[in-house]
């Protein structure tokens, strides 16, 4: 048993790792400065209800009795967590850098991808708990199955020695993984150019022990070759192809040969997700009978396409679409169920804002139907030494430039003055909880 501090305990990997080490008989505290902000955020009430203590981030929660503290990679390094761990001469890992130690005890599953590896890596999960192989799990994102009392839901404590992880390619910790396996779904502009995202994603692969788990669609993943790969698909020739697809309006059907699949999460891109999850497990010798009859009862992960409110007239969807592929995949999704659609759109950070500043523009000036209307609020700032040198108003200006109808709005409570003037609003944008409950919002007015 140890005792040890998260700073920056609220982000959705972060968590992950409190509540795996938590449950594994460790003394956990942390803290996160959105939860300095928020109080009551629901993921610190969930972490306080399971006996983690929560602290302000300004280092009043860390002593000398701390054996390790865990940073997330947001925390810079003039914290006062951090200085105050420093000071004390506490040991100091990165998440990444523990969550690499904590990983090599298992046989391990990296999902990776700069869209949909969350989804995948809960869905495989999810099936392989149901399958029976009892799986750990650690993940980015909060599986619907997995909500109970006390359980933030993205992660599991089984029995076997299998792993799944979600791997993510922020911050460049994706090349120091040594799994067995590798899923990786895509290949697209995120947090880093693509080039960059390429060669790390090309060094997982390598370093991978056994086979890795490609999406043969993807134009960026072609251009990398990979070892002992497994290829699925949906346009093109691959190992596991879906046809005879139906794309319905809140789930999608397909056929891999000859036995039928439907995955209850609407659009291409869960077809996707699914293909690489039975991929994976054909290889572990799981028959696609019994994956079949397991995977339609995977409910997602919370803020992918959660449906506040479906009444008929009124449709009002939440989601954690942030980079240029994702919302390009959420767009294409509810255009299949609704026309003239208001978009309400939350850019998270000034440095990916201004990373990904022409991939949005292309994405709503591609997207966006003359009956469409998007507004954009205020770029997230969870606090932090970014350089404030974007603005929402700067991609409003440029979307505009192309006829569309845009414009930014300040205050949420302003949106509330125009819900008479369309039926479908889609509320997207990541790491601010406070969305949903924006969401959730709206729906009740609109009731």
């Amino acid at each position: 048993m140890a005792k040890i501090y998260l700073s920056g305990i609220g982000g959705s990997g972060m968590s992950a790792i409190a509540g795996f080490l938590h449950d594994s008989g460790n003394i956990i505290a942390g803290s996160d400065r959105t939860f300095d902000i928020q109080p009551d955020n629901n993921t610190a009430n969930i972490l306080r209800a399971k006996g983690i203590s929560i602290f302000r981030q300004d280092g009043s929660g860390i002593d000398s009795s701390f054996d390790l503290i865990i940073s997330s990679t947001a925390v810079e390094s003039n914290n006062p967590d951090i200085l105050k761990a420093r000071k004390l001469g506490i040991p100091i890992k990165t998440r990444p850098e523990f969550l690499n130690h904590l990983i090599s005890e298992y046989k391990t599953i990296a999902v990776a991808g700069t869209s949909g590896k969350s989804t995948i890596a809960g869905m495989l999960a999810f099936i392989m708990e149901r399958l029976g192989l009892e799986p750990n799990y650690i993940g980015g994102g909060r599986v619907k199955n997995f909500f109970k009392n006390n359980y933030t839901g993205n992660y599991l404590q089984g029995k076997s020695d299998l792993m799944v992880f979600e791997a993510c390619e922020s911050d460049g910790s994706i090349i120091r993984y040594h799994p067995e396996y590798t899923i990786i779904s895509n290949l697209s502009l995120d947090h880093n150019p693509v080039s960059e995202t390429a060669k790390m994603f090309k060094i997982l692969g390598e370093n991978s022990n056994k086979k890795v788990f490609i999406n043969g669609d993807d134009i960026n993943l072609k251009n990398i070759k990979f070892k002992n790969s497994i290829s699925f698909s949906i346009d093109n020739s691959s190992d596991f192809r879906a046809k005879d697809i139906s794309y319905n309006h809140f789930d999608s059907v397909f056929n891999i040969n000859n036995v039928s699949f439907r995955v209850s999460l609407p659009g291409k891109h869960n077809v996707y997700n699914a293909l690489s999850c039975i991929a994976f497990l054909s290889e572990l010798n799981i028959s696609l009978t019994d994956i079949s009859e397991i995977i339609p009862d995977f409910k997602g992960i919370a803020r992918r396409f959660d449906v506040h409110l479906n009444n008929g007239k009124y449709l009002v969807i939440d989601d954690y679409a942030h980079n240029p592929h994702k919302i390009e995949s959420l767009m294409q999704t509810i255009k299949n169920i609704r026309g003239s659609i208001c978009y309400i759109f939350q850019p998270h950070g000034f440095g990916p804002t201004k990373l990904m500043k022409d991939g949005y523009i292309r994405t709503f000036v591609d997207n966006l139907e003359d009956s469409d209307y998007l507004i954009l609020l205020p770029i997230f700032y969870a606090g932090g030494t970014a350089k404030k040198d974007i603005s929402s108003e700067d991609l409003v200006f440029e979307i505009r430039k192309y006829g569309k109808s845009a414009q930014v709005i300040h205050e949420r409570s302003e949106i509330f003055n125009i819900l008479d003037k369309y039926d479908t609003y889609v509320i997207f944008g990541a790491r601010d909880d406070s969305l949903s409950d924006f969401a959730r919002q709206i729906s009740e007015k609109l009731k």
